[in-house]
């Protein structure tokens, strides 16, 4: 069989690979885009961040429409449907890869649906229903994500225990949910469930939820989770489940105590997640991966063999869409001779709780760790009046400054849509900006993002709407 020759292949349909996919046509190269799954869009679209997303639009206004009633404005019950929420959540996908697919044509991006397996460094094996192709390529991209990571020891093969990615099926409302993990994921599908009619308990190993945010953020989210679920339980180790007819048995440790016994209606398994790094053939090339299955990449994201590069998930870090997007065009620009590098950049986080939180550059607790003198200026929210024209002032913006040059290291927000304010922290801190730039730059009232103006005044101790140490410059 001839093989399809091309420029560039991708193997993975994510917003890594079809960033890297576009970019790359856009620069003049022949692309073929290669994808296993029957939909684009990678773990983002289809299982992660837009389903997710949507689930906790539902969510937020059956709250909202809960909480209303001392405005002077009362709804009925909710009744939910839970076959018409999938099929709307299904709409939202297909409309999303749809657009993808629409995208690739008018870029001239060849899309093949199957599974791809590197024959050498220069070949590309695709697995398609016609049966098998073969790709030539003078570089390929892998950009193939990641999967939930799912522990022997829980994997009983039990529809009963989910992962995210049967979480984000609904198939049913279950009444005691036990969330293993308080991370993004087991914290926002929490929210969803418990709004849906589940009582949740969360088990975490750590002492923190959200560990990687600081704690004065965290507190925030904390205060709302241990008043809307059943509970959230800190240095706590699960240490066996098993089938216990229509339940799932757990035996938990928390901290040094006795460990107990509790049985569940359903369990989601939320501890990370692994790169989908098996099965690529790249024992077939010169490319390495760690001993967790991390493929290895410098900063220009080369493997160490000079055709392959890899991107977003399977090369670890923070696994983020936007960081996958980020180094998308990285690859794109070394492979067509422009410079590029993956350093300095300023990665956002978002955590889609209630409230959100959001965090950019560095950390108070980073600074800490590392031993770099800051200096933190904090706005609350319970002197915002937007916060509090629609009932929300628990939340917090903070600043990490540099103290010798007033230079924005880092910002912080807890808070209603915090996912929607972290931007203007990212775009200050690499452009260089100081406090006093962000202070003098008029935010329009009354809105959220003037808690980020204020805190920059708060610096100076000049804030409007709260009463700050003065400073001396």
């Amino acid at each position: 069989m001839k093989a399809i020759e091309t420029d560039i292949v991708v193997v993975g349909a994510g917003p890594g690979g079809y960033a890297a996919a576009f970019y790359a046509a856009d620069k003049g190269k022949k692309v073929i885009m290669v994808e296993k799954d029957k939909r684009l869009g990678g773990v983002c679209l289809n299982r992660g961040c837009i389903p997710s997303k949507a689930y906790l639009h539902a969510a937020k206004l059956i709250e909202e429409a809960k909480e209303s009633s001392f405005r002077g404005v009362t709804f009925g019950q909710p009744k939910i449907d839970l076959e018409k929420m999938r099929a709307w959540k299904e709409s939202i996908l297909d409309k999303l890869a749809g657009g993808i697919e629409s995208i690739s044509k008018n870029r001239k991006v060849d899309v093949m649906y199957g599974r791809g397996y590197f024959e050498d460094s220069k070949t590309l094996r695709v697995e398609t229903k016609e049966g098998q192709k073969f790709v030539k390529f003078s570089q390929a991209i892998i950009a193939v994500g990641s999967v939930p990571a799912l522990p022997s020891a829980f994997d009983l093969g039990n529809p009963r225990i989910m992962t995210s990615d049967q979480a984000l099926e609904v198939e049913d409302i279950p009444e005691d949910l036990l969330i293993v993990g308080g991370g993004y994921i087991g914290m926002e599908m929490g929210t969803v469930y418990k709004t849906l009619g589940s009582k949740i308990v969360v088990v975490e190993a750590l002492d923190t939820i959200l560990k990687g945010a600081d704690p004065d953020l965290i507190r925030y989210v904390k205060n709302h989770a241990d008043k809307v679920f059943k509970e959230v339980r800190l240095n706590t180790k699960v240490l066996k489940m098993s089938t216990s007819g229509k339940k799932i048995k757990v035996s938990m440790q928390v901290g040094d105590a006795d460990p107990i016994e509790e049985k569940y209606d359903r369990v989601l398994v939320s501890v990370g997640r692994a790169p989908n790094s098996q099965d690529l053939g790249l024992e077939n090339t010169q490319a390495e991966m760690d001993r967790k299955g991390f493929i290895q990449v410098n900063n220009r994201l080369q493997t160490k063999d000079p055709n392959i590069y890899a991107i977003g998930d399977v090369v670890g870090g923070a696994m983020l869409a936007h960081k996958a997007s980020r180094e998308a065009r990285i690859a794109v620009d070394v492979i067509c001779g422009d410079p590029n590098a993956f350093e300095n950049v300023i990665v956002p986080a978002v955590v889609f709780t209630d409230p959100e939180l959001a965090w950019c550059g560095l950390t108070e607790g980073e600074a800490k760790s590392k031993g770099i003198t800051v200096e933190v200026s904090k706005f609350p929210w319970s002197a915002s009046g937007r916060a509090l024209s629609f009932d929300r002032p628990d939340g917090m913006t903070k600043l990490i400054v540099e103290p010798d040059t007033d230079r924005i290291l880092g910002l912080g927000i807890v808070g209603v849509g915090a996912g929607d304010l972290i931007s203007e922290g990212a775009f200050a801190i690499e452009m260089g900006a100081t406090v006093r730039d962000i202070a003098e730059t008029i935010h329009p009232h009354p809105t959220l993002s003037e808690t980020i103006m204020e805190a920059a005044e708060n610096f100076y101790g000049v804030a409007t709407h709260t009463i700050g140490k003065k400073r001396d410059h």
